[in-house]
């Protein structure tokens, strides 16, 4: 069994916010990751809803600004929140820029030196975080959704797509939603993928990914800000998704939120919505 360190412990909304460190194998580095355990763990197991989050976060943006909590413990739902990157493994050029390397792993496993060794963020939160995660925690290990933010919002629907049957359940705030065709996706599948490995690329894009789904039956619960300005400048892409799903016949909801930005204040709007929707589909 992995072995687990706990960093912090705070009490909130009857529950436990907690953060924890462990190394991780597929990683080769030390993680964190944040878990919020409802009072009702004391007592029983719960289903698990993971959240991944955006460029240049970390395991604590999420649980400090979204006001996640006070819905988890309404719902009863377990809530996990991994890093972003790995962290620390001193790669040439991991920390130059926002939006590759360090706070920016993408969820993918990276197949281009020197990027392969650790940035396998996709492996890491498919296989072995939820692994950590139910052998140390009160957990119904067959019942756990996934939902995300901007990058993380891209990361929950490729994990989800490409892992049939894992996750009951997934939503994006924001997504990244068609990475080959965006300016983030160039820069970080170029880097991660190589420019000469564009069809390798399309496996890593969920607009691609939708039509080639096989599996249970599926949603991809999609939110998006009107007044989000990567939205306007073309970094989302989410009505390339829509197209992309039309045309699978895969079912997809988009939920445009008038006057809604970016940021954690339209998360925090919204929370409660998205924990519904995986509680549902969790009990």
């Amino acid at each position: 069994m992995t072995v687990i360190t706990l960093i912090s412990s705070n009490k909130c909304f009857g529950g436990l916010q907690k953060i924890y460190s462990h190394k991780s194998k597929e990683l080769d580095c030390e993680m964190k990751f944040a878990i919020f355990l409802p009072a009702a763990a004391a007592d029983e197991k719960l289903p698990v809803v993971y959240w991944l989050s955006g460029l240049t976060c970390n395991e604590t943006n999420f649980i400090q600004k979204a006001g996640a909590q006070r819905y988890a413990s309404e719902q009863g739902l377990i809530v996990v929140c991994p890093d972003t990157s790995p962290r620390g493994v001193n790669l040439p050029g991991e920390d130059d820029s926002w939006d590759f390397g360090s706070g920016a792993g993408f969820y993918v496993d990276a197949t281009k030196d020197p990027w392969s060794k650790h940035y396998k963020m996709f492996s890491y939160v498919t296989q072995e975080l939820i692994d950590v995660i139910n052998n140390n925690f009160p957990t119904v290990p067959d019942k756990q959704s996934i939902m995300g933010h901007s990058m993380g919002g891209h990361g929950a629907l490729i994990c989800a797509l490409k892992n049939p049957g894992l996750y009951k359940s997934v939503s994006a705030f924001a997504p990244i939603s068609n990475p080959t065709k965006c300016p983030w996706g160039l820069k970080a599948f170029g880097g991660y993928f190589g420019e000469e490995s564009k069809d390798e690329w399309k496996n890593w894009d969920a607009s691609e990914l939708v039509a080639g789904y096989n599996g249970p039956p599926l949603e991809l619960y999609v939110d998006q800000g009107s007044e989000d300005s990567f939205l306007k400048d073309g970094q989302l892409l989410p009505n390339n998704l829509v197209d992309a799903c039309k045309v699978a016949q895969f079912p997809c909801v988009l939920n445009m939120r008038e006057g809604y930005d970016h940021s954690y204040f339209y998360i925090a709007s919204f929370i409660g919505e998205h924990l519904a929707y995986h509680a549902r589909h969790l009990k």
